[in-house]
């Protein structure tokens, strides 16, 4: 190039518009190009360029990038890729101080001596620069710029207090990668820009830190390059890094290069350390303020004076040292290293004969290890190549289309999509050489639109794994101090500015599971804020929301529909509990107050539906007295009372004060007391509830499925939980307590002194077999006996005689088989004529075959010829059992058993809880129970044996109780004597 052209060093620190400067200066020209150290810086003031010219007359090279129209005036190019030998009004040099770069300063130590513009050259970069380029380029003329903005040190942060619009810098892919996925964990996400991303991953990434969808920027040193970024504060992860060669501690001046990017324009910056790097030292972080660096002494250089003759001496030529003070030999690249693999080999030396194929051999030893794979796999790929174009002048297109196929796929994680980037770079670099594909812009197509593929794949797994666009929207919104707008659809999804946040389930918001830590905590801070109208919303809809709408469940729970909204609590009594609301404090008291008197109108009714005749009996004022108090037990206890809890409060009470409590449906059972409209399965699953509040229960049990007439007996409930259920444990299993008062009407016409069995009517009531009836009995205080004798198959011809029942006694039967409470009504009511009526005396004395047993007629001559004519076959035999009343032995002997015998009219048990009735026959009864011959068959011969006789002297006669529902009919009978 002339000497005679202008040349200017422009120098300074970072942020001085220096490149701006240039720009500037080249447009000034009609002609003109500018070295950039990086392809990414390279797009970057591409970009700029086209906004003011078009892109009509402004060319892009790069290693893997070749755009050039055909007017183009205005080259933006890599240093490496700069043109030669071009006649051009306008040269610059950006970042020239990498002259002094260990692997890349031979090239621009190269431009700085060969390039120049016609008119105008211009070096830019930093001060320290000043003395190597006085002394090679004398006629350089200098310009110093002072930064625009102050840089101060900031000391040391930790990650999670690390301000926004903040540079996290690393120096491994590794260290990159684990710090922004802190930041996305803590802060929302983070760009990650990195010297290996193609320019597209690179923009994208950057676009999202300008445009403020992350407010944090993760990188190598690659921002160091000139890059111009928003960025307030660099903070540094790492004080060393490895070159290629060995890990070496960073000069301060390339942490200033680094720490220069915080600060654009007339905004200050600030700079620090984080992680495991340790504090600055006082020298180098004021070296860092005030840019004061120790000066480049020497420039890494390496002959441009090429020898192409053979391999042999173009190696010669290339390993020549340089003269002068400011030059020292660049260290043995990769091309060179490449270079001296491939000569070795017969084949490729034998056809490098020649000054074309020599320089061809340079030029492939030349394309970059992109891969970063070994470098005898890189020297084999390379030696491929030259062999294709020395054997074929160019490089095969199905072999070159294989290669891309392979790559050509977009699945996988980062790791991947980086790796296939890399090896399509060689491609995409390659298909830029002249001459070296049959159809280069084909090729060069096909290159550029698989990178673009995998550019954009792996941005996509950037921004997925190191990015949560949700909350970092959430965070700026929330900075911004603007409003939220929330919705939330049917399902109770909760959206933020259209991002998922959790769910609104009742009133209470569930954030989305997958956040956590200050993820979770910024999450649900910023949808608290957004849902505040949502719950006023929610809580109108729920305040006039139909009572179907709301239910409670057997732990107490309050829902509406499939959500939580409250629970009960104990009250002041067991019909008034109260209201523990599941509202957000966020929501606020308006809404939490609005929801308790929902629930509490909701509960409220639901008690005085479900439990109106208990309601009933609390408020009927005409009870007085021991009635009222009685009144007052049933309530306490929820309408049902075992008998024996409250035996002396029924025994004083008159009759008129018990007809005043049976008008409210009170029935006086021989077991329970009860009012029989509560044991229906709802009022029984709310009994429960409320009983287990008033016990203070941390577990409330659930009611037995409903319909069933006996359930097995739980041993490990709490106590009175069968009662509450509506049942009575009797043995394995508890029988529902209308039933047992069926039964017990069943039972006081047997012989329970001498013994009797179960009568089918017994066990279908029950819905049990003989063996667990048995066991029942043997709950209720039955002795139960088996047997086993020869069964007897009834004769058609025999007609079963039927025993006569008063009318009395039929009604009151059939009312209990129909309705337990109307049962007790019928007997109270019934007011059959005297003659009509039977005693439980004249019941005793009735004959056995009154009892509905019929006798089949046995013809004792006639059986014995049978016995002759047909083989004798062993007899069918059956299991029978045989129930006596057995606590009179358990109660102390004779004591025992004249307790028993002071039986309650009414219920008919005495205060041992025995039923009483009379022996159906004043014969002695044997082992087969009453009616039954000695060998328990029904119709057997009359067992034999002495008679026994008693010389007790004969019972008084038992009083009348007046409450029994019998008292007028056995009193007009004493009367008819």
């Amino acid at each position: 190039m002339s000497g005679a052209s202008r040349v200017v060093a422009v120098l300074g620190p970072t942020n001085t518009g220096k490149t701006h400067y240039a720009i500037e200066r080249m447009l000034g020209h009609r002609t003109g190009v500018i070295g950039l150290p990086l392809r990414l810086l390279a797009r970057e003031v591409y970009d700029k360029i086209v906004a003011i010219r078009g892109p009509s007359v402004v060319a892009l090279v790069t290693g893997e990038e070749r755009i050039v129209p055909p007017r183009t005036k205005y080259w933006v190019c890599t240093v490496e890729a700069m043109p030669e030998g071009m006649g051009c009004d306008f040269l610059a040099i950006d970042e020239i101080q990498l002259c002094a770069d260990p692997e890349r300063g031979h090239v621009f130590t190269n431009r700085l001596l060969r390039s120049r513009g016609l008119h105008e050259t211009l070096f830019l970069g930093s001060d320290t620069m000043r003395g190597p380029i006085s002394a090679l380029v004398p006629e350089a003329q200098f310009i110093h710029r002072e930064r625009m903005s102050q840089l101060v040190y900031g000391g040391s942060k930790k990650i999670s207090r690390m301000p926004a619009r903040s540079a996290i810098v690393g120096f491994s892919v590794d260290n990159v990668y684990a710090i922004a996925e802190l930041i996305r964990r803590q802060k929302g996400g983070a760009a990650v820009v990195m010297g290996a991303l193609s320019p597209r991953t690179r923009n994208a990434q950057v676009e999202m830190y300008q445009n403020g969808e992350v407010d944090y920027l993760v990188a190598t040193d690659a921002i160091g390059m000139g890059l111009n970024l928003d960025i307030d504060h660099v903070a540094f992860s790492a004080l060393s890094k490895f070159d290629g060669q060995r890990m070496r501690q960073l000069e301060p001046n390339e942490l200033g290069q680094i720490a220069g990017r915080a600060g654009r324009g007339m905004s200050h910056g600030s700079f620090g350390v984080t992680g495991d790097a340790r504090p600055l030292d006082d020298y180098t972080a004021g070296a860092i303020m005030d840019h004061q660096f120790a000066p480049v002494k020497k420039l890494n250089w390496r002959s441009a004076d090429l020898q192409f003759g053979t391999p042999e001496a173009l190696i010669r030529s290339l390993e020549v040292g340089p003269v002068g003070e400011h030059l020292i030999k660049a260290r043995e690249a990769d091309d060179l290293r490449t270079l001296k693999m491939l000569a070795q080999d017969p084949v490729i030396a034998a056809r490098s004969r020649s000054g074309p194929t020599v320089k061809m051999l340079w030029d492939v030893c030349r394309i970059p290890d992109f891969r970063g794979v070994s470098h005898a796999e890189h020297a084999n790929l390379l030696g491929l190549i030259f062999d294709h174009l020395v054997e074929r002048n160019v490089i095969p297109d199905d072999w070159i289309a294989r290669q891309i196929k392979l790559i050509d796929r977009t699945d996988g994680n980062i790791d991947t999509l980086s790796k296939r980037l890399a090896f399509i770079r060689t491609w995409t670099y390659v298909s830029q050489r002249k001459g070296w594909l049959r159809d280069e812009s084909h090729w060069r197509g096909q290159t550029r639109a698989v990178e673009d593929r995998l550019s954009d794949a792996l941005h996509e797994r950037l921004t997925q794994r190191f990015v949560d666009r949700r909350t970092s929207v959430l965070l700026r919104r929330l900075k911004q101090k603007e409003a939220l707008l929330a919705e939330v659809n049917d399902k109770g999804d909760v959206t933020v500015e259209g991002e998922f946040v959790g769910r609104l389930e009742g009133f209470r918001f569930s954030p989305d599971k997958s956040a956590q830590g200050a993820e979770a905590k910024a999450l649900k801070s910023a949808s608290l804020q957004a849902l505040a109208p949502q719950f006023h919303l929610r809580a109108d809809r729920f305040y006039n929301a139909p009572d179907t709408e709301i239910d409670f469940t057997e732990q107490g729970g309050l829902m509406w529909g499939e959500h939580a909204v409250g629970k009960l609590v104990a009250g002041a009594d067991p019909l008034n509990p109260t209201i523990t609301v599941f509202v957000d404090e966020a929501a606020g008291s308006d809404v939490a107050q609005k929801v308790e008197r929902r629930l509490q109108h909701f509960i409220s009714r639901k008690i005085a539906a479900l439990f109106e005749p208990l309601i009933a009996l609390q408020s009927d004022d005409a009870l007085t007295g021991l009635a009222r108090g009685f009144a007052f037990r049933m309530v306490e206890a929820l309408g049902i009372l075992p008998r024996a809890d409250v035996a002396q409060e029924v025994k004083d009470l008159d009759q008129d004060s018990r007809g005043a409590l049976r008008k409210h449906g009170i029935r006086f059972g021989q077991f329970t007391i009860f009012m029989p409209l509560l044991l229906k399965p709802a009022p029984t699953r709310l009994r429960l509830v409320l009983w287990s509040l008033v016990q203070g229960l941390q577990e409330f049990p659930e009611a037995p499925p409903p319909g069933l007439v006996t359930v097995p007996a739980d041993a490990t409930a709490p106590k009175g939980y069968d009662t509450m259920c509506g049942y009575r444990a009797a043995g394995a299993r508890a029988i529902r307590i209308d039933m047992l008062e069926r039964l017990a009407d069943m039972l006081r016409g047997e012989d329970s002194r001498g013994g009797f069995e179960a009568k089918p009517d017994m066990l279908s009531i029950t819905g049990m077999t003989l063996e667990q009836f048995a066991d029942l009995m043997s709950g209720l205080g039955y002795k139960a006996e088996k047997g086993e004798r020869v069964k007897v198959k009834a004769s058609a011809e025999v007609k079963p005689q039927v025993a006569k029942v008063s009318q009395s006694d039929a009604a009151v039967t059939e009312a209990a088989a129909d309705d337990p409470a109307a049962a007790d009504e019928t007997a109270a009511t019934a007011e059959a004529p005297a003659e009509a009526t039977v005693s439980a005396e004249a019941a005793a004395e009735a004959p056995a075959a009154d009892a509905g047993i019929a006798e089949p007629a046995v013809d004792a001559d006639a059986a014995e010829p049978a016995k002759a004519e047909t083989p004798e076959a062993a007899p069918e035999m059956e299991q029978f059992v045989t129930f006596t009343w057995g606590r009179n032995n358990q109660g102390g002997g004779q004591r025992g058993q004249r307790r028993g015998q002071n039986a309650d009219a009414e219920g008919g048990a005495g205060r041992g809880g025995k039923p009483q009735g009379k022996p159906r026959g004043g014969k002695p009864q044997g082992k087969g129970g009453p009616g039954k011959g000695a060998a328990g068959k029904k119709g057997g011969r009359p067992q034999q044996g002495a008679k026994t006789f008693s010389s007790r002297p004969p019972k008084p006669e038992k009083k009348i109780d007046p409450d029994n529902p019998f008292a007028a009919a056995l009193m007009g009978l004493k009367q008819g004597k």
